[in-house]
């Protein structure tokens, strides 16, 4: 009898393992199931709310915080990780950029982005004496 119930629990356990693995094998992440111009517009869409965060001189901790999402969620949006929800993507968005939608993200410059990279272009070291400028004056 001992012996019966030793195999009854040795098969119930493998066929417990044995569905465990069939599942894994079936299981297939997001990145997978899209086309490789879907996911260069996810990553598109990270970086440039990466660029507006960073340009707002904003931690992804404080922006995990004021948008109710863990800080590993505020990264996985930026690297344009597949499996974020949608929802998750717009709370981002209402603390990067409020009032922005989507569409804006997509197609207009931030500006604020567009005024850190005007401060970071390159200068000229020293500005032009006089007589420079008047030999270049045409």
């Amino acid at each position: 009898m001992n012996r019966l119930k030793f195999v009854q629990l040795h098969l119930k356990y493998s066929l417990k393992i044995l569905l465990r693995v069939l599942r894994c094998m079936v299981k297939r992440s997001q990145q997978e199931l899209l086309s490789s111009e879907q996911l260069l517009q996810l990553v598109t869409l990270g970086r440039t709310l990466a660029h507006s965060r960073i340009a707002r001189k904003m931690l992804q901790a404080e922006v995990a915080v004021r948008a109710n999402l863990s800080r590993n969620t505020v990264s996985r949006i930026e690297n344009g990780d597949a499996g974020v929800a949608i929802g998750q993507i717009l709370r981002y968005l209402s603390v990067v950029r409020p009032g922005a939608t989507l569409a804006d993200v997509l197609t207009k410059k931030d500006n604020v982005v567009a005024a850190q990279e005007f401060a970071n272009r390159p200068r000229r070291a020293r500005p032009l004496s006089d007589t420079e400028l008047e030999e270049y004056d045409f």
